[in-house]
């Protein structure tokens, strides 16, 4: 096994080959410029990664792995103009620096482009690949309806919550980590034991990323703390809270905000004040022991297990 910054390495410069055409440079500039943006390359890194535990050679992978890692981009991208967001990884979303209608388009042209890359070389593997990667898809567009469909709503559960982030985003973790076994000939318990890592790793990684939305640090997180509180996002924090405060503070700061700063501390004081922030690290816990108690039922070496573990623990301690 590779270490975490070698498979990221092989990713990036897998991206860095990839040729797309110069014209229309409305259509295709946005792309190079969305996915060379960065972020944590950790799609791609679980599918080289379940490769290499297989057993084959991760280059084996590197097609199906940035097909995935493009269409993230392609979501990420979409979803930056549903949410009128005007920053992604430090620099202007393609929709700001270019307009609404180019970042549409261009995503779609992200989506088709991942599904070219999933189908080189694929081979044989062909139809399950792009069974896995479709059904995957599905399942992410759900998800985003839900997230939209939870803006309106003021009676989300956390049940409901947690279903939403498995769709829209530990589904295709899922996805890498399977089809990264996919491409290295494992059968299918396999893939859905690697798919089952992948889940749960994804539910501890939403789960800390909205826990650092509201007690991270802004020089590491990498964006202004306190969005989703401004924004009355309905993450497990605030649903959970919603249903504990028998005070109806939060009801009312959600109603008559006060100044951006003075809702954020008031926030995050009801917060601390219902014991939520030791709950979601508990959460978050248990979800990363899950993902690791999937590693035991997989037939891979100690290094492998070893590697995907500190894998785990690290996305569910991670500052940014």
């Amino acid at each position: 096994m590779l270490s975490i910054q070698e498979y990221r390495q092989m990713a990036e410069d897998a991206i860095a080959r990839l040729t797309l055409p110069s014209r229309p440079a409305g259509l295709y500039e946005p792309i190079r410029y969305m996915i060379d943006g960065g972020g944590k390359r950790l799609r791609p890194v679980l599918t080289l990664s379940s490769c290499q535990a297989m057993g084959a050679d991760p280059m084996r992978a590197i097609h199906q792995a940035i097909a995935i890692e493009m269409f993230h981009n392609f979501t990420l991208l979409h979803d930056d103009i549903m949410d009128n967001a005007d920053v992604r990884h430090g620099r202007p979303t393609v929709h700001k620096k270019w307009n609404e209608a180019t970042g549409i388009l261009s995503g779609d042209a992200m989506l088709t482009t991942a599904t070219m890359l999933l189908a080189i070389k694929a081979d044989s593997k062909l139809n399950d690949a792009l069974q896995l990667f479709n059904g995957t898809a599905m399942n992410i567009y759900e998800g985003q309806q839900l997230d939209m469909d939870f803006e309106s709503r003021m009676d989300v559960t956390v049940e409901e919550y947690l279903e939403m982030i498995r769709l829209k985003t530990s589904v295709l973790l899922g996805c890498a980590c399977s089809m990264g076994a996919l491409m290295a000939d494992a059968d299918f318990d396999t893939q859905l034991q690697f798919f089952n890592f992948g889940v749960n790793l994804g539910l501890a990684f939403q789960l800390q990323d909205d826990y650092l939305d509201s007690f991270g640090d802004q020089a590491t997180f990498g964006k202004a703390i306190g969005g989703d509180i401004l924004n009355d996002k309905k993450t497990w924090l605030l649903i959970s809270a919603l249903r504990e405060d028998s005070t109806g503070r939060l009801a009312e700061l959600i109603s008559n905000p006060p100044a951006p700063d003075e809702k954020i501390a008031a926030v995050k004081e009801i917060y601390h004040s219902l014991g939520l922030v030791d709950g979601i690290r508990e959460l978050i816990r248990a979800y990363t022991d899950t993902a690791i108690a999937c590693l035991d039922t997989l037939p891979i070496t100690p290094e492998a297990r070893a590697f995907f573990m500190r894998l785990a623990l690290e996305t569910a301690s991670r500052t940014k």
